[in-house]
């Protein structure tokens, strides 16, 4: 393989989970009130999900057979303080099995803080509409640090608060299912003081980690007419983010596909498409890894993308491509120090419940058994050798 494509020594390949889509029953979420209320638009309840909470070891027992060197999974608000001020030891004792179990298998824990959902009582209180939201979040994450700093290999305090804020409070698709444009820039500034109260209470200690948060990013595309509306966007969605995190530690970069805008607003996509209905756009990768240095300028982990397909040869195609896009930034001398895929598991898909399958592991809705996919396999044998093959795969 002397033409490979060769990736730092150091490199970081994962595949990359949240709590409330893969664990099930974390029924005391704003999410899974969210989805037993009708006329919500959930297709699905999220139920047993994957039932990871129990099947953990046979999820990092398949991230260890591919040979991946690092996991990242989130723990969930809603489990560790059910109540304000009360906090469940036996929770962070699960967790710290969870980790352990990992170090045991020499992969990395890469920890999300906050993925999507909320403890009923934060929700009940104003959510991120809260006086008091950041203090929460950083008691909250004081007490993570306290009782797992001692394991965990890297810390992303927010998953997506930009989609948080735009999905809940512009759209109105996810809680508390607000329309309103004002509110959601609120919230997004809210999510940046969030973010710092976070981040500051997990420096403190114990353990010594690197800190930061993860940003869903888009290759921004403008047809005539469309730049106005495609530049303000870009400034709430990112551009204000990046700004905000360059003395962080790393920034998650998180991408799919691109959005183009045209003089009303995004339009569809004419092309190829992901069961998402994304257009199939693996070039993201690349782009967004190059804007966030570019703005940010901090160092940079990839730590979601991938696809929903059922056609696993297209899947293998896309990853394909973006570590291509990825490794070019590499040799640019942009400083990104890993890449996740999403997802390990076909998991619960928010308000599109089952219906959409991210996974290289597919999952037995009945029996809960994991199959690997191809694309399983396709990525441990990239991942152990920390390399690409200098020819793309066939997809015929």
């Amino acid at each position: 393989m002397t033409d490979a494509l060769i990736f730092p020594s150091d490199f970081l390949w994962g595949t990359a989970t949240a709590a409330h889509q893969i664990e099930g029953n974390n029924t005391n979420s704003d999410w899974w009130r969210f989805e037993h209320t009708p006329g919500s638009g959930c297709v699905d309840a999220s139920g047993d999900a994957c039932d990871s909470w129990h099947r953990y070891e046979d999820d990092l027992d398949i991230v260890k057979e591919l040979g991946l060197n690092s996991f990242r999974f989130s723990v969930e608000w809603a489990r560790i303080e059910p109540a304000r001020g009360e906090y469940s030891r036996a929770t962070l004792e699960h967790y710290r099995r969870v980790m352990g179990a990992c170090r045991d298998r020499g992969i990395l824990p890469v920890v999300t803080l906050h993925h999507f959902t909320l403890p009923q009582w934060v929700a009940e209180a104003g959510g991120f509409e809260a006086p008091d939201i950041a203090t929460w979040m950083g008691e909250y994450a004081t007490v993570v640090a306290e009782a797992l700093g001692d394991l965990v290999g890297l810390v992303c305090t927010i998953n997506e608060p930009n989609i948080v804020a735009i999905m809940g409070y512009y759209f109105g698709i996810f809680p508390p299912q607000v329309r309103d444009w004002d509110r959601f820039v609120a919230v997004n500034e809210t999510m940046r003081r969030c973010h710092v109260a976070m981040r500051d209470a997990l420096k403190a200690g114990p353990g010594d980690y690197p800190v930061g948060l993860t940003l869903s990013m888009t290759e921004y595309q403008a047809i005539e007419g469309g730049e106005e509306r495609m530049l303000k966007s870009r400034e709430e969605m990112e551009d204000a983010y990046l700004r905000s995190v360059a003395d962080d530690d790393f920034l998650g970069v998180q991408c799919y596909s691109r959005t183009v805008f045209g003089p009303d607003g995004a339009v569809g996509e004419t092309g190829e498409t992901t069961d998402m209905g994304y257009a199939y756009w693996p070039q993201c990768v690349e782009h967004t890894v190059r804007r966030a240095a570019e703005v940010a300028g901090c160092p940079l982990v990839v730590t979601e993308n991938g696809i929903s397909g059922a056609n696993d040869e297209r899947r293998i195609a896309y990853l394909d491509a973006a570590l291509r896009g990825l490794h070019r930034a590499l040799d640019d001398g942009i400083d990104c120090r890993g890449y996740f895929q999403w997802s390990l598991l076909d998991n619960f898909e928010w308000v599109l419940g089952y219906t959409q399958k991210f996974g290289i592991v597919s999952v037995d809705r009945e029996t809960m058994a994991r199959s690997p996919k191809p694309s399983a396999d396709w990525f441990g044998t990239v991942a152990r050798g920390n390399s690409l093959s200098s020819f793309a795969p066939s997809t015929n």
